[in-house]
């Protein structure tokens, strides 16, 4: 017995009023729609928000276009999809569906703030180093790096999705967990 599965369309969670849909006939390409699946999982356990939690960000709100939930977003979706480098993101900020992924609601960059970053919905390499380098100590003081990760609320989270990922508590016997 032949069984035949062809949807026309998958689909994912909106983005505000925005549809998301995936279709199969050759219309506006990405080679990263998988992206879309693990941004539904993220609906669904909000590991994002709760990893940017873990951040302070001492820049002056004033001149702020990407929050830190976007930077961390923007990094872990580029991660999970493949590109390791911070300079991937350069080319990557152009990027519709790393856009939608983010949650960004200009999905083409042609509402930025400044003229020369039209077209450019996501933040440069430049801008997610600053997430990337900042450290307790420096976010104060340099410029470029006033993002501040706290490794004790990473560790707790880290510990957290570890537990939330059992339906009950596991035993433990001696110093071993069963």
């Amino acid at each position: 017995m032949n069984t035949e599965c062809k949807p026309e369309q998958l689909e994912f969670q909106s983005l505000g009023r925005r549809e998301v849909i995936g279709r199969f006939d050759g219309g506006r390409i990405t080679s990263d729609g998988g992206g879309l699946l693990l941004r539904e999982v993220d609906q669904r356990i909000g590991l994002l928000d709760r990893l940017a939690a873990c951040f302070t960000d001492h820049r002056n709100p004033e001149s702020i276009e990407h929050s830190v939930r976007d930077l961390v977003a923007q990094r872990v979706y580029g991660l999970a999809l493949g590109y390791e480098d911070l300079n991937d993101h350069d080319d990557l900020r152009k990027d519709s569906t790393l856009a939608l992924l983010v949650g960004k609601r200009d999905l083409t960059g042609e509402r930025r703030v400044r003229e020369q970053d039209r077209g450019n919905p996501l933040a440069a390499s430049s801008t997610l180093n600053r997430l990337e380098l900042g450290t307790p100590e420096s976010a104060s003081s340099d410029r470029y790096k006033r993002i501040a990760a706290d490794s004790e609320a990473l560790d707790r989270l880290l510990v957290d999705l570890f537990l939330e990922s059992y339906r009950k508590p596991r035993a433990r016997s001696g110093s071993t967990w069963m």
